[in-house]
Formats: structure tokens, C-alpha cells, sequence
């Protein structure tokens, strides 16, 4: 299954240019149906299509008329291991040569939108600059996550040392490329009491797994449920983006769903699993056999536990309708973020457009400390403190006072009071997990789901994804681990319909993550648990800088702003199976990190 999970080969990486620019390239929303009935019945007859979800034509190149042909260089024009950006008349394609051989792509990526010339081309697949999705440039498919499409691969023919692209002009404006899928071809489908797979949560690992099953050819039913009333959505968004509408977050439109049946179940609450009969209970009595099951439920945001806790206009952020009454509500008005982790900060960030004034309270000392370290956690707070954002650190809420039943002021422990307006908690969250504590799928103590590499529990036929699970993290020799990320929540979905189908694929992906604040980006890829010194190159007061995470004296994580693409070159070395070592960071030489060096 691609070079997603095959053995690792000697790392060679080949990059062009390093210039760090404003990346703001406008994340681009995908577009999505409205309206949310109960059930979306995969009965397989709707053909409504949105233009990105056009089924693929039996032939890629269907008519001359369709397509576009020209010389874009001389063959000499590119070394081996470089990109380039090509215009084609009715859009762009990324030229790529590699080992003397030419591919030519899509040259943006999926997820949202970068530009891949910028990204690191390394072992047959070239990575997302932004966040660290892969392609394999023989066949443009994806092989690591974030995103869902993969990339149209275009035809190359080389003439008298001229390079020709041969492209349909479709496929240059759409810019991806939604794998052919198998349809559902199960007499029952959407009103039987059975299902071939059931999956239990409708965020990344439950969309990937129902999608990869379909790209596999798996033909028979699935139902997806989800406590959420909409379909699969870009959670991530939420919190940097609070003012986004359902439709705008949708990851597929609902034809979509019709047209390759899979069945999706909006709040609909799994109360029960009966394994021994393979069998769960929803809250409203619907009982649902299963044949194979994936647990991947998320989990629930952490509350505050103080006094009046239950006065109006506290929230934690979960869902669409919460972020747009956050902001709804925050509007010239004093907010309160509660907690200086990804989400409170990015609330934080996006409030200070909006609100009269934005507070944070937060138990560490600087924002981001366990995760970033000290010192670029205080480079980010003064970022914060440049845009009228008051930090209130080393204490927490101990009381939360209304005026007629609507918040009012925030208390501190320190004895400081606030004034709030509406208040937003972001102190962690918990496995969404407590509907498997009758049942004989074992939790470890903290409530998270224990799986092996192929995302299997200790119950035959039952799989977990997400959030809510601990694997074993290869590269860190097999440190049973939980990593509540986006990019991780897809590739643990993959490898569950893969095993489902009895393919033997393991987890191996570099965990890869990003957040973004006052229109700046800062990107992560490793694991840095434990960490136990932080190598800064760079300028950490301009914000363009790189962090390297160690422990001992191997680099166990990297962190960079306004420094691309090098979070996405570490996580190729990384991805290699190869280590790096704290000395050959801390020199400042970045030699080895093109293949050049040790």
C-alpha cells in the first residue's frame, strides 16, 4: 500500500529553495450541501455531484478537445531532484524529475491549498510544505495525511530533448482527485437492523476508514454515526476560524455520501456495544449488529469544576453552533479564554478582531510550555501581548459570578476578579469513552482505548481510531502513546479499513501538526514527550525560527514559524527510519538535513 508503509530506504533528500514568505495562502473552504436530515440512506441512486466530486471518466484523456498539450522545457532544464511550477494555459502542474525520470502533478496541495513547489521531495513522494501531507509522484495518490484527495497525475512525453505535458483542462481547474471508489451494492442498505462495518464517530479516522473501504472495492454496507448533527467536518477549523459555517467546514458534500453509500447517522448516541453478539444499543432503543466495528468517538472537552459553573455563556468549543456563539457573544464585549494550550490560544487569537478585550488564564507560566518549551512558549505570549491579549498565569478560576443568570465576572484564585462577558474553557479533554465501560473492550486507566500497530483492540473484529486511542509510536521503539491529532486521527482510520480487510498494514506515519495565530503558521512533526532540552536556529524575537526537541542526544520533535519547508524535510528524515542527532543541530549547519552532511 504505497510508500506510506513500506520498509524504510536511505534518506535522500533534494530541496531547492528555502525562502520563508507570507504563507497565508487562503485556506480554501470546500463547498457543501446544507440541510442535515437524520439519516443520509446510501441507496446509491443520487448522481448530484459538486464539481470537485466529479466521478472520475472511465478515461482520463477523453477528447482532444478536452485536453491541453505543450512543450514546458528542455529536458535539461531541471536536475534530478528539483520541482517546478509549469503554466499549461488553463492551469498550473507541478514538473517534477527524479532519478531522470519526469512526472507531472496537480501542484496544489488538497488539504488547503499549498503550493507543493515549496514542499520536499524525497523517496518517490513529495510532501506538503504546510502540513506534511505526501504524494506519490508516480501516481499522485496520497499516501499521508491531512486531506482526502489525492493528485491528478498528468501524461509526460519527452521529443527531440523537448519535455511535453499532455493534461485534460478539468482536471487543471479542479486541482484533485477523488479516488474511484467501490458503491454499495447491499440489498439492505439503509433500513436494516445490520451492518457489514459499523463505525462509531464521524470525525478523520471514521471518514478515512469508511473512504479507504470504498477505494478498496469493499462493496457491502457502512454505517458511520456521530453524535454531531452535521456531516464529517474540518474540526481543526473551529477554533481558528469561529465565525465558519457548517457548510463551509463540510470535509464532502452529502451527495457524496449517497453516491458511494455510506450511511451516515447524525446525533445518534452509542449507549452500549454487546460484543459477545456483536451488537450495539443507541440511546433512542435502535439496536445495530455489526459484523466488524471502529471505535473512534473523540473525545470530551475537560470542564471547569468551580463555583458557578453553570452560569450562562461558558463554553468549551465542540461544535460549529458553539464557536459561532462565541463569537456571536464576544462581539465588543470582554472575553475570557481559560487555558493556554492549542485551542484557548487560537480562540484567544481569533477573539482580538472581535471582542473589547481578550483575557487568558492559564496554570503554567507561559502559554504552550509542555508542549513548545519555555522559550519559544514566552516568544508567543509577546506575540500576544503585541495584540492587546492580558495574560493572567500561574492560577486558575476559582469562581465564575453572573448578573441575572448571564457571566459577569471570572475569579481568580490570586484573588484578581476579571470582567467577562462570555468565557471560553480550553483545559484538555478526556476519551469520549465511557459507553465501553460494561462492555469487554479493555481501557487503560485513563479511559483511552489500548490498540496494537493495525489498530486493533483485545476484542477480535473491533478496531479503534483517534483521539481516544493509545498505539505504539514506531520510532519511538514502540512507546504505547496517545497523540490527539488531526493528521494522526487519518492515517489510524487507513490503517483500520486496511486490517478490516485483512491487508496487514501497521501505524507508521511522523506525527505532524500545526496551529496558526495572527495569520502566522507554526508547524510541528515528531513526538516530543519528555523532552529534555530545546536547540533554537534562527531568530525566536522575529517569529522565524526552529526548534529542535531532544532528549538524550537524539531529536525527538521539531517546531518551526516563518521557516518552511523544514518541519516537512525533519519529518521525511524521520519517516526514513533515520535518527538525527542533537550534535548535528546544534552546529547550526543544516547540511545533513539535504543529504549532503553525515
Amino acid at each position: 500500500m504505497g510508500g506510506c508503509f513500506s520498509k524504510p530506504k536511505p534518506v535522500e533528500l533534494k530541496i531547492e529553495v528555502v525562502l520563508p514568505e507570507k504563507e497565508r495562502g487562503k485556506e480554501e473552504l470546500s463547498a457543501s450541501g446544507k440541510g442535515s436530515p437524520r439519516a443520509y440512506q446510501g441507496n446509491g441512486t443520487a448522481r448530484h455531484f459538486h464539481t470537485e466530486e466529479r466521478l472520475p471518466a472511465p478515461h482520463p484523456y477523453p477528447g482532444a478537445q478536452d485536453c491541453v498539450e505543450a512543450a514546458i522545457c528542455h529536458v535539461k532544464d531541471l536536475e534530478n531532484g528539483q520541482m517546478r511550477e509549469v503554466e499549461l494555459g488553463w492551469g498550473k502542474v507541478l514538473l517534477v524529475k527524479d532519478n531522470g525520470e519526469f512526472h507531472a502533478l496537480g501542484h496544489k496541495c488538497p488539504h488547503y491549498g499549498a503550493p507543493l513547489v515549496k514542499g520536499v521531495l524525497s523517496r518517490g513522494r513529495v510532501r506538503c510544505p504546510w502540513h506534511g501531507a505526501c504524494f506519490n509522484i508516480g501516481t499522485g495518490d496520497l499516501e499521508d495525511f491531512p486531506g482526502l484527495d489525492s493528485l491528478h497525475k498528468f501524461q509526460v512525453k519527452i521529443e527531440k530533448e523537448k519535455v511535453y505535458v499532455r493534461a485534460s483542462k478539468q482536471a487543471l481547474q479542479l486541482q484533485r482527485r477523488t479516488k474511484v471508489m467501490a458503491k454499495c451494492i447491499s440489498p439492505s442498505a439503509g433500513h436494516s437492523s445490520s451492518t457489514n462495518v459499523l463505525i462509531v464517530g464521524a470525525g478523520a479516522a471514521g471518514l478515512v476508514c469508511a473512504e479507504t473501504l470504498r477505494q478498496e472495492g469493499f462493496s457491502d454496507r457502512i454505517v458511520l454515526c456521530t453524535l454531531d448533527r452535521h456531516l464529517p467536518y474540518d474540526r481543526p477549523k473551529l477554533s481558528k476560524s469561529l465565525d465558519a459555517q457548517p457548510e463551509q467546514l463540510a470535509l464532502r458534500p452529502k451527495e457524496f455520501f449517497r453516491a458511494y453509500g455510506i450511511e451516515v447517522l447524525t446525533e445518534a448516541q452509542v449507549v452500549t456495544v454487546d460484543v459477545r453478539n456483536k451488537k450495539v444499543v443507541f440511546k433512542d432503543g435502535f439496536k445495530l449488529e455489526y459484523s466488524k466495528l471502529l471505535l473512534a468517538p473523540g473525545s470530551s472537552p475537560k470542564m471547569l469544576s468551580c463555583k458557578g459553573k453553570e452560569v450562562e455563556n461558558v463554553f468549551t468549543i465542540r461544535t460549529p453552533e458553539d464557536a459561532n456563539r462565541v463569537v456571536r457573544l464576544a462581539r465588543g464585549r470582554n472575553a475570557v479564554v481559560v487555558g493556554a494550550g492549542f485551542l484557548g490560544m487560537e480562540v484567544a487569537a481569533y477573539l482580538t478582531e472581535k471582542a473589547h478585550s481578550v483575557s487568558v488564564v492559564e496554570l503554567e507560566e507561559t502559554p504552550f510550555r509542555r508542549f513548545l518549551g519555555e522559550r519559544v512558549g514566552r516568544a508567543l505570549m509577546k506575540m500576544f501581548e503585541n495584540n492587546r491579549v492580558k495574560f493572567y498565569m500561574q492560577t486558575e478560576v476559582s469562581e465564575l459570578r453572573a448578573q441575572e443568570g448571564k457571566l459577569k465576572e471570572v475569579v481568580l484564585k490570586s484573588s484578581k476578579v476579571v470582567r467577562a462577558d462570555v468565557c471560553v474553557v480550553g483545559i484538555g479533554a478526556v476519551p469520549a469513552t465511557g459507553f465501553l465501560r460494561q462492555s469487554s473492550i479493555n481501557l487503560d486507566s485513563r479511559g483511552f482505548i489500548p490498540v496494537n500497530k493495525m489498530m486493533q483492540t483485545n476484542v477480535p473484529g473491533v478496531f479503534a481510531a483517534g483521539d481516544a486511542v493509545t498505539f505504539p509510536l514506531a520510532w519511538r521503539n514502540n512507546r504505547k502513546v496517545n497523540i490527539p491529532h488531526w493528521q494522526m486521527a487519518h492515517a489510524q482510520g487507513r490503517v483500520a479499513a486496511q486490517n478490516m480487510l485483512a491487508q496487514e498494514a501497521e501505524i507508521s506515519t511522523v506525527p505532524y501538526l500545526w496551529t496558526a495565530m495572527f495569520g502566522k503558521s507554526l508547524r510541528y512533526a515528531g513526538y516530543g514527550e519528555g523532552f529534555d532540552d530545546v536547540i533554537i536556529q534562527g531568530d525566536l524575537e522575529e517569529l522565524k525560527f526552529v526548534a529542535f526537541y531532544t532528549k538524550g542526544d537524539e531529536v525527538i520533535a521539531v517546531a518551526s514559524m516563518n521557516y518552511d519547508p523544514i518541519v516537512s524535510k525533519v519529518a521525511e528524515v524521520l519517516a526514513s527510519g533515520r535518527a538525527i542527532r542533537k550534535r548535528e543541530v546544534e552546529t547550526g549547519d543544516m547540511s545533513w538535513l539535504t543529504g549532503k552532511g553525515s
